[in-house]
């Protein structure tokens, strides 16, 4: 049996080391390296979000009984992301260091505190809750990998 926390803090590093690689070539001001591989990590990072909303999420507010728990707080934390994110890519469209690294600064401290709370408490509940349903949870998130890919193949 997949543990939902294993799966889920995989994606949190893969996105973590593609977004490593877009400020480095914001840094380095290679503008048009920037875009690409910021665009790469949005893509990485909705998916995951999109995991999280559309498959997890659904999955345990059901189980809890409710849909006022703690993905509510979550699901506020990944739109205050995606918003701090535009503003990320159009500074990268408009080669502003400055503009970027505002934001990055503060979607560093904002994704510490949302993956803490993830990673500590969320997944591992999670695994818990959904334990007898852990690998078709997995599935269906991977699920979501391989329909992109297959749109991004066509």
């Amino acid at each position: 049996m997949q543990k939902i926390a294993t799966y889920l803090d995989q994606d949190h590093r893969r996105c973590d080391d593609q977004y490593t690689l877009a400020e480095s070539d914001v840094i380095l001001r290679h503008w048009d390296a920037a875009g690409a591989s910021f665009a790469a990590f949005l893509g990485m990072f909705n998916r995951h979000l999109d995991k999280e909303e559309r498959v997890l999420f659904p999955r345990l507010d059901h189980a809890l009984g409710n849909g006022y728990g703690p993905t509510v707080v979550m699901r506020a934390e990944h739109r205050q992301m995606r918003d701090m994110l535009a503003t990320m890519q159009a500074a990268i469209t408009e080669r502003d260091c400055a503009s970027f690294f505002d934001q990055a600064d503060m979607l560093r401290i904002l994704m510490r505190q949302h993956n803490l709370k993830e990673e500590g408490i969320l997944y591992p509940q999670a695994d818990f809750v959904l334990a007898k349903q852990a690998d078709a949870v997995v599935a269906s998130m991977e699920q979501l990998d391989h329909a992109v890919a297959e749109g991004s193949a066509a």
